[in-house]
Protein backbone atom coordinates (compact mmCIF):
# COMPACT_ATOMS: atom_id res chain seq x y z
CA UNK A 1 0.00 0.00 0.00
CA UNK A 2 1.25 3.33 -1.14
CA UNK A 3 2.06 5.49 2.11
CA UNK A 4 0.69 9.26 2.07
CA UNK A 5 2.81 12.13 2.87
CA UNK A 6 2.04 15.80 2.67
CA UNK A 7 3.36 19.97 2.76
CA UNK A 8 1.03 21.83 4.52
CA UNK A 9 0.98 25.72 4.49
CA UNK A 10 -0.50 28.86 3.54
CA UNK A 11 0.59 30.08 0.60
CA UNK A 12 1.45 26.52 -0.65
CA UNK A 13 1.70 27.06 -4.35
CA UNK A 14 5.10 27.80 -4.61
CA UNK A 15 6.38 24.50 -2.81
CA UNK A 16 8.66 22.55 -4.14
CA UNK A 17 8.68 19.78 -1.70
CA UNK A 18 6.28 17.57 -3.84
CA UNK A 19 9.12 17.96 -6.58
CA UNK A 20 12.26 16.94 -3.60
CA UNK A 21 10.43 14.41 -2.32
CA UNK A 22 9.63 12.32 -5.62
CA UNK A 23 13.19 12.42 -6.38
CA UNK A 24 14.02 10.95 -3.26
CA UNK A 25 11.44 8.12 -3.31
CA UNK A 26 12.13 7.34 -7.22
CA UNK A 27 16.30 7.60 -6.34
CA UNK A 28 15.43 5.40 -2.94
CA UNK A 29 12.72 3.17 -4.63
CA UNK A 30 10.39 3.96 -2.06
CA UNK A 31 6.25 3.15 -2.15
CA UNK A 32 4.99 7.05 -1.31
CA UNK A 33 2.90 9.59 -2.42
CA UNK A 34 3.52 13.12 -1.47
CA UNK A 35 1.25 16.63 -2.36
CA UNK A 36 0.50 20.02 -1.08
CA UNK A 37 -2.38 21.44 0.59
CA UNK A 38 -3.38 24.87 1.43
CA UNK A 39 -4.72 24.70 4.52
CA UNK A 40 -7.33 27.20 6.00
CA UNK A 41 -5.10 29.30 8.65
CA UNK A 42 -7.53 28.44 11.45
CA UNK A 43 -7.72 25.07 10.02
CA UNK A 44 -4.59 23.32 11.08
CA UNK A 45 -5.05 21.39 13.78
CA UNK A 46 -8.61 19.84 12.77
CA UNK A 47 -6.58 19.00 8.95
CA UNK A 48 -3.57 17.39 10.40
CA UNK A 49 -5.95 15.34 12.53
CA UNK A 50 -7.70 14.51 9.94
CA UNK A 51 -4.70 13.35 7.68
CA UNK A 52 -3.43 11.34 10.18
CA UNK A 53 -6.37 9.85 10.57
CA UNK A 54 -6.79 8.67 6.86
CA UNK A 55 -3.81 6.66 7.20
CA UNK A 56 -1.27 9.67 6.43
CA UNK A 57 2.58 8.98 7.78
CA UNK A 58 3.99 12.60 7.73
CA UNK A 59 4.12 15.99 6.86
CA UNK A 60 6.36 18.67 6.59
CA UNK A 61 5.10 22.25 7.81
CA UNK A 62 5.72 25.42 6.53
CA UNK A 63 4.04 28.57 7.15
CA UNK A 64 2.29 29.85 9.00
CA UNK A 65 1.95 26.41 10.96
CA UNK A 66 5.10 25.66 12.61
CA UNK A 67 4.26 27.03 15.80
CA UNK A 68 0.58 25.07 15.84
CA UNK A 69 2.61 21.74 14.49
CA UNK A 70 5.06 22.24 17.90
CA UNK A 71 1.82 22.35 19.84
CA UNK A 72 0.23 19.37 18.20
CA UNK A 73 3.20 16.84 18.48
CA UNK A 74 3.23 14.56 21.35
CA UNK A 75 7.22 13.93 21.00
CA UNK A 76 9.87 16.17 20.47
CA UNK A 77 13.38 15.93 19.74
CA UNK A 78 15.81 18.32 21.45
CA UNK A 79 16.37 20.44 18.02
CA UNK A 80 12.29 21.25 18.10
CA UNK A 81 12.21 21.83 21.69
CA UNK A 82 15.67 23.99 21.44
CA UNK A 83 13.73 25.63 17.76
CA UNK A 84 10.38 26.45 19.52
CA UNK A 85 8.93 25.29 15.95
CA UNK A 86 8.62 22.03 13.81
CA UNK A 87 8.64 21.49 10.39
CA UNK A 88 8.02 17.55 10.40
CA UNK A 89 5.54 15.68 11.79
CA UNK A 90 5.82 11.50 12.09
CA UNK A 91 3.34 9.25 12.77
CA UNK A 92 5.21 6.62 15.05
CA UNK A 93 4.71 3.12 15.78
CA UNK A 94 2.82 3.21 18.95
CA UNK A 95 0.17 6.08 16.93
CA UNK A 96 1.84 9.12 18.33
CA UNK A 97 2.90 12.29 16.76
CA UNK A 98 7.27 12.91 16.58
CA UNK A 99 7.84 16.48 15.78
CA UNK A 100 11.29 17.58 14.68
CA UNK A 101 12.69 20.64 13.45
CA UNK A 102 14.98 19.90 10.11
CA UNK A 103 16.05 22.65 9.30
CA UNK A 104 19.30 23.90 11.02
CA UNK A 105 20.79 20.40 10.39
CA UNK A 106 19.71 20.97 6.88
CA UNK A 107 21.76 24.18 6.08
CA UNK A 108 24.72 22.33 8.28
CA UNK A 109 24.85 19.20 5.79
CA UNK A 110 24.68 21.98 2.88
CA UNK A 111 27.77 23.38 3.98
CA UNK A 112 29.64 20.12 4.21
CA UNK A 113 28.59 19.19 0.46
CA UNK A 114 29.91 22.44 -0.37
CA UNK A 115 33.19 21.49 1.85
CA UNK A 116 33.02 24.17 3.72
CA UNK A 117 34.51 24.18 7.64
CA UNK A 118 32.83 25.44 10.57
CA UNK A 119 34.76 24.12 13.10
CA UNK A 120 36.86 26.23 14.85
CA UNK A 121 35.23 29.51 12.82
CA UNK A 122 34.08 32.36 13.59
CA UNK A 123 30.15 32.79 12.46
CA UNK A 124 28.13 35.71 12.10
CA UNK A 125 24.05 34.89 12.13
CA UNK A 126 22.29 37.64 10.77
CA UNK A 127 18.72 38.18 12.71
CA UNK A 128 17.40 36.96 15.59
CA UNK A 129 14.01 35.41 14.05
CA UNK A 130 12.50 31.88 13.74
CA UNK A 131 14.52 31.49 11.33
CA UNK A 132 17.66 31.56 13.33
CA UNK A 133 16.69 29.86 16.21
CA UNK A 134 15.66 27.07 14.30
CA UNK A 135 19.38 26.80 12.99
CA UNK A 136 21.20 27.77 16.39
CA UNK A 137 22.08 23.94 17.69
CA UNK A 138 22.53 22.43 14.71
CA UNK A 139 25.43 25.34 14.07
CA UNK A 140 26.72 25.01 17.71
CA UNK A 141 27.06 21.36 17.26
CA UNK A 142 29.85 21.55 15.19
CA UNK A 143 31.60 23.52 17.87
CA UNK A 144 32.59 26.62 16.02
CA UNK A 145 35.42 29.07 17.99
CA UNK A 146 32.16 31.45 18.19
CA UNK A 147 28.29 32.74 17.08
CA UNK A 148 27.72 36.15 17.38
CA UNK A 149 23.81 37.10 16.82
CA UNK A 150 23.53 40.95 15.18
CA UNK A 151 20.09 42.29 14.92
CA UNK A 152 18.47 45.54 14.49
CA UNK A 153 17.16 44.80 18.21
CA UNK A 154 20.26 43.94 20.38
CA UNK A 155 17.68 42.86 22.81
CA UNK A 156 15.73 40.32 20.43
CA UNK A 157 19.47 38.77 19.86
CA UNK A 158 20.17 38.79 23.46
CA UNK A 159 17.34 37.01 24.03
CA UNK A 160 18.31 34.19 21.39
CA UNK A 161 22.11 33.59 23.72
CA UNK A 162 20.38 33.66 26.82
CA UNK A 163 18.35 30.41 25.25
CA UNK A 164 21.36 28.72 23.73
CA UNK A 165 24.57 29.75 25.79
CA UNK A 166 25.28 26.54 26.87
CA UNK A 167 25.50 24.79 24.08
CA UNK A 168 28.74 27.17 23.13
CA UNK A 169 30.45 30.54 22.92
CA UNK A 170 27.40 33.21 22.08
CA UNK A 171 27.05 36.81 21.92
CA UNK A 172 24.76 39.26 21.03
CA UNK A 173 25.15 42.74 18.78
CA UNK A 174 23.48 45.54 17.07
CA UNK A 175 24.50 45.73 13.31
CA UNK A 176 26.71 49.55 14.43
CA UNK A 177 28.69 47.29 17.19
CA UNK A 178 29.87 44.61 14.37
CA UNK A 179 31.84 47.39 13.17
CA UNK A 180 35.70 46.32 13.60
CA UNK A 181 35.06 42.55 14.52
CA UNK A 182 35.70 40.00 11.54
CA UNK A 183 33.97 36.52 10.98
CA UNK A 184 34.98 33.47 8.95
CA UNK A 185 31.52 32.91 7.98
CA UNK A 186 28.36 34.82 7.70
CA UNK A 187 25.09 33.59 7.43
CA UNK A 188 22.21 35.98 6.45
CA UNK A 189 18.60 34.77 8.36
CA UNK A 190 16.82 37.78 8.00
CA UNK A 191 13.90 38.01 5.45
CA UNK A 192 15.28 41.47 3.83
CA UNK A 193 16.63 39.26 0.70
CA UNK A 194 12.78 38.50 0.13
CA UNK A 195 12.62 42.19 -0.68
CA UNK A 196 15.81 42.94 -1.96
CA UNK A 197 17.20 44.79 1.01
CA UNK A 198 20.30 44.13 2.18
CA UNK A 199 21.25 44.52 6.65
CA UNK A 200 22.77 47.35 7.45
CA UNK A 201 26.53 45.57 7.40
CA UNK A 202 29.15 48.04 8.19
CA UNK A 203 32.26 47.41 5.88
CA UNK A 204 35.26 44.92 6.78
CA UNK A 205 33.05 42.22 8.42
CA UNK A 206 34.27 39.85 6.50
CA UNK A 207 37.87 38.17 7.45
CA UNK A 208 40.26 36.87 4.78
CA UNK A 209 38.21 33.84 2.35
CA UNK A 210 35.51 34.68 4.37
CA UNK A 211 32.09 32.29 3.17
CA UNK A 212 28.62 34.01 3.23
CA UNK A 213 25.21 32.01 3.25
CA UNK A 214 22.15 33.53 2.26
CA UNK A 215 19.40 30.88 3.67
CA UNK A 216 16.98 32.57 1.50
CA UNK A 217 17.58 31.64 -2.88
CA UNK A 218 16.62 32.81 -6.31
CA UNK A 219 17.27 31.53 -9.35
CA UNK A 220 19.98 35.19 -9.61
CA UNK A 221 22.35 36.30 -6.28
CA UNK A 222 20.98 37.44 -3.49
CA UNK A 223 21.17 41.28 -2.40
CA UNK A 224 23.35 39.60 0.48
CA UNK A 225 25.40 37.37 -2.30
CA UNK A 226 26.15 40.04 -4.61
CA UNK A 227 27.59 42.33 -1.21
CA UNK A 228 29.29 39.54 -0.10
CA UNK A 229 31.17 39.28 -3.94
CA UNK A 230 31.29 42.72 -3.38
CA UNK A 231 33.46 42.49 -0.17
CA UNK A 232 35.37 39.66 -1.77
CA UNK A 233 34.29 36.75 -0.19
CA UNK A 234 35.99 33.71 -0.98
CA UNK A 235 32.76 31.33 -1.49
CA UNK A 236 29.10 32.23 -1.26
CA UNK A 237 26.04 30.32 -1.16
CA UNK A 238 21.95 30.33 -0.96
CA UNK A 239 19.47 28.12 0.66
CA UNK A 240 18.23 26.19 -2.06
CA UNK A 241 20.83 23.38 -0.40
CA UNK A 242 19.68 24.06 2.53
CA UNK A 243 16.07 23.45 1.39
CA UNK A 244 16.64 19.86 0.04
CA UNK A 245 19.13 19.14 2.98
CA UNK A 246 15.73 19.41 5.80
CA UNK A 247 13.78 17.77 2.99
CA UNK A 248 16.52 15.17 3.18
CA UNK A 249 16.35 14.74 7.07
CA UNK A 250 12.83 14.66 7.34
CA UNK A 251 12.60 11.75 4.39
CA UNK A 252 15.40 10.10 6.76
CA UNK A 253 12.73 10.23 10.03
CA UNK A 254 10.13 9.30 7.75
CA UNK A 255 11.78 6.30 6.23
CA UNK A 256 14.93 5.85 7.68
CA UNK A 257 16.92 5.61 4.17
CA UNK A 258 18.97 8.97 3.30
CA UNK A 259 18.38 10.21 -0.27
CA UNK A 260 21.27 11.80 -2.40
CA UNK A 261 20.64 15.15 -2.91
CA UNK A 262 23.00 16.72 -4.77
CA UNK A 263 21.46 15.75 -7.66
CA UNK A 264 18.35 17.04 -6.83
CA UNK A 265 20.15 20.43 -5.96
CA UNK A 266 21.46 20.41 -9.63
CA UNK A 267 18.02 19.61 -10.84
CA UNK A 268 16.28 22.29 -9.12
CA UNK A 269 18.74 24.84 -10.13
CA UNK A 270 18.61 23.74 -13.82
CA UNK A 271 14.50 24.33 -13.52
CA UNK A 272 14.85 27.78 -11.80
CA UNK A 273 17.19 28.93 -14.46
CA UNK A 274 15.41 27.78 -17.24
CA UNK A 275 12.22 29.69 -15.99
CA UNK A 276 14.40 32.70 -15.03
CA UNK A 277 15.68 32.98 -18.70
CA UNK A 278 12.15 32.99 -20.47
Amino acid sequence: MTDLYAVFGNPIHHSKSPHIHRHFAEQTGQDMHYNRQLVAEDAFRDTAAQFFADGGKGLNITVPFKLEAFALADRLTERAQRAGAVNTLARQADGLLLGDNTDGIGMVHDMHNLGWELRGKRILVLGAGGAVRGILQPLLEEQPASVTIANRTREKAQQLVMSFQDLGTLQACSFPELAGQTFDVVINGTSASLNGELPPLPAGVLAENAHCYDMMYAAEPTVFLQWAEQQGAGKTADGLGMLVGQAAEAFYIWRQIRPEVVPVITAIRRQMNEKSAK
